[in-house]
């Protein structure tokens, strides 16, 4: 479930809710309980990976040469 910010247009009181997806927006401030709050756009927390199965650790090549081993010489 995602946290949204929402903002009061008349005490400019911010604040943040989890909320469900399908909950709808609230209208009503916490603060001066009128009904003039707008929900913000976010940048949101970005997407987390936990736990394996992603290609670093389950299909990368772990025989790839390393950048500091000799190249062989031309001679």
């Amino acid at each position: 479930m995602p946290t949204y910010e929402y903002r009061c247009r008349h005490c400019s009181h911010r604040f943040e809710l989890f909320q469900s997806i399908v909950e709808e927006p609230v209208k009503i401030c916490p603060k001066c309980e009128t009904e003039a709050v707008e929900r913000l756009m976010g940048a949101g927390a970005g997407l987390i990976f936990k736990g394996s199965g992603f290609y670093i650790t389950d299909y990368k090549n772990k025989k790839q040469s390393s950048p500091d081993k000799k190249k062989p010489s031309n001679q």
